[in-house]
């Protein structure tokens, strides 16, 4: 069949010019760029970021949050009253944190920065709370806990040591990884 017959064999006549629009699509592009082969890239594509990010969400899933081993002397226990707070920071000059000697006798402390938006964090003596004032949040004294308002994780816990009456910072405890 000769070319000029191969090329009007799909040709109708027609007046219309919107008739004479497809004179323009190849054959060969129009099987390699078509809606198929798109979603098949696409599906592709997916397929691979989720097996690359595999090992990341395995670690997240399965894997213990890690916890600071660090130990630092914060106060004496003679010079905290029941029922009193003091600031303090643990494990680094950069990160405050509060201790509470809560009015059961207990001692308490947590990173001073509220989980809403990193306010910091007050000990409420009346009310035997920790008050983050920037968007009234509360949080419990004894397990860090949100009670109300808008924080909705708990704060890190640091973990305490008490040896006569001087009292430790030796961990760090993020409990929501």
């Amino acid at each position: 069949m000769s070319e000029e017959k191969k090329l009007g064999r799909n040709k109708r006549e027609s007046e219309d010019p919107m008739i004479s629009l497809v004179d323009n699509l190849d054959r060969a592009d129009d099987l390699k760029y078509n809606r198929r082969s798109f979603i098949k890239s696409a599906v592709g594509a997916s397929v691979a970021l989720g097996l690359a990010t595999l090992p990341f969400t395995i670690k997240a899933a399965f894997g213990k949050p890690e916890e600071d081993t660090t130990r630092m002397e914060i106060g004496k226990l003679s010079e905290l009253p029941k029922g009193d707070s003091m600031n303090f920071n643990f494990p680094t000059e950069d990160e405050p944190a509060i201790l509470v000697h809560t009015k059961d006798g207990q001692l308490k402390a947590y990173n001073n920065k509220c989980t809403h938006l990193q306010c910091p964090v007050f000990y409420e003596k009346e009310q035997d709370i920790l008050l983050c004032p920037c968007h009234r949040g509360f949080f419990d004294v004894k397990s860090g806990h949100p009670v109300a308002g808008p924080p909705q994780r708990e704060l890190p816990m640091i973990q305490l040591e008490v040896e006569g009456d001087r009292i430790f910072a030796v961990g760090r405890k993020i409990r929501h990884a």
